[in-house]
């Protein structure tokens, strides 16, 4: 594509003299600016990848898919629904839950909590909390015992068999009129799942004792459903609302999430577009540095074309000068990024360290941890949109130095 005279004048103006320091002080503040509009676009768009990819498997991790929610009053006789839901295909397991609020008082302080009631065999089907339980036992979560998460340990100073009481929002009643339910619950069970939300406000008791506490009986107020595949839910949801039709409704993860989870498509469309803009502004500097070395390189153009250089081996000459600014500063960026994208936390701890301050708070982003997940098809696109708008800016002023006349820019010099 480009002859060796061609790639051998490209290299030279490459390597400005110590008279075109200005033109080379331009050409390489074109070329930061691409190396670091890159790296950031990936840093940026690996971290948005890592946030609801973190919190999609939590939320998948510790809800079911699929949920079958009573339209009027508790799911009395689940246990028929429970089996044709089961024999529906592509569904891996059926369990009856109770979840609702709860007011927890110890020591005189009280708060609102989350609580949710589920067998202890349904409760280690789940990974997300049984491989991250940091103190107590599973067979010790029976009765009227509770798993609760590391936060709320930590807040409220609760250790394995410290008592908590609940009180429940559905009234007990009596001649003398309603009186509020309560229940003394033990701490058998402590996990870390590094979701804010689930270490500091949610409680899982045992069915049987969630069913007692909110007076439901043998009911449940919805059956959790596990899928074999939680992207393609349409068929499965189908399927099971045939089965609960006038019955119950049937929400899956997405309608549950529908706004967290468009939230996060809209706000990583905009940082794109956003961060776009940083590449675009730095191919307009390729586009100054590359006309004020045409005007400089006057004189040089005129030389070679009265010695037999054609139009469109100067037009050549001034892209690679010009696109080589872009691929290398594509490359370097893209290798920053990489390396920054993958030790990211790291950095932050270090960062954090260095400051003093938190730069991460797991209360408001609701994780512990700083994610990131590099999508290669992402970082591929990053490229090839570099590479091209690159090139894009070397074309007007190469076209300038193709369009030069020998005659008037040798009389003028």
């Amino acid at each position: 594509m480009f002859s060796p005279f061609e790639r051998m004048v490209a290299g030279r103006y490459l390597r400005a003299r110590k008279a075109e320091g200005f033109v080379s002080v331009i050409a390489g503040f074109s070329f930061a600016g691409i190396m670091l509009g890159v790296a950031t676009l990936i840093i940026v768009m690996s971290v948005m990848n890592g946030f609801r990819q973190e919190l999609v498997t939590r939320i998948l991790g510790l809800n079911g898919h699929i949920n079958v929610y009573s339209l009027s009053a508790p799911l009395d006789d689940y246990s028929i629904m429970k089996l044709q839901i089961g024999d529906v295909p592509g569904v891996t397991s059926v369990s009856g839950i109770i979840e609702s609020q709860a007011l927890m008082t110890i020591n005189g302080y009280s708060t609102g909590v989350m609580v949710r009631g589920m067998t202890r065999d349904d409760l280690m089907k789940k990974p997300v909390l049984s491989d991250h339980f940091i103190e107590g036992e599973p067979a010790d979560f029976t009765g009227y015992s509770a798993a609760i998460g590391r936060l709320m340990s930590e807040k409220l100073n609760l250790k394995i068999g410290s008592t908590f009481t609940l009180v429940s929002p559905k009234a007990k009643v009596t001649p003398f009129g309603g009186i509020p339910s309560s229940r003394t619950f033990t701490v058998a069970m402590i996990f870390d799942v590094g979701m804010y939300e689930y270490d500091s406000n949610f409680i899982f008791v045992p069915l049987d004792a969630a069913q007692a506490f909110y007076q439901m009986g043998k009911a449940v107020s919805s059956l959790e459903i596990v899928t074999k595949n939680p992207q393609h839910l349409n068929t499965v949801k189908q399927d099971i609302s045939l089965i609960t039709d006038g019955v119950a409704g049937v929400y899956d993860w997405r309608d549950n999430n529908s706004s967290f989870l468009n939230a996060l498509q809209v706000e990583r469309n905009v940082m794109f577009l956003i961060l776009t803009m940083i590449i675009l502004v730095a191919a307009f500097n390729v586009i100054s540095s590359m006309i004020m070395l045409v005007k400089d390189k006057g004189r040089d153009i005129a030389i070679m074309r009265t010695m037999g250089a054609t139009r469109r081996s100067m037009m050549k000459i001034f892209i690679l000068t010009g696109a080589s600014i872009g691929v290398v500063g594509t490359f370097v960026g893209t290798a920053l990024g990489i390396a920054f994208a993958l030790n990211i936390e790291s950095i932050r701890q270090f960062l954090q360290g260095l400051t003093g301050t938190e730069l991460f708070s797991e209360e408001i982003y609701f994780l512990s941890k700083l994610p990131a997940v590099i999508d290669w098809n992402e970082v591929i696109a990053v490229i090839a949109m570099a590479f091209t708008l690159s090139i894009l800016a070397t074309l007007y002023p190469a076209w300038r130095a193709a369009r030069l006349d020998p005659v008037e820019a040798l009389r003028y010099e």
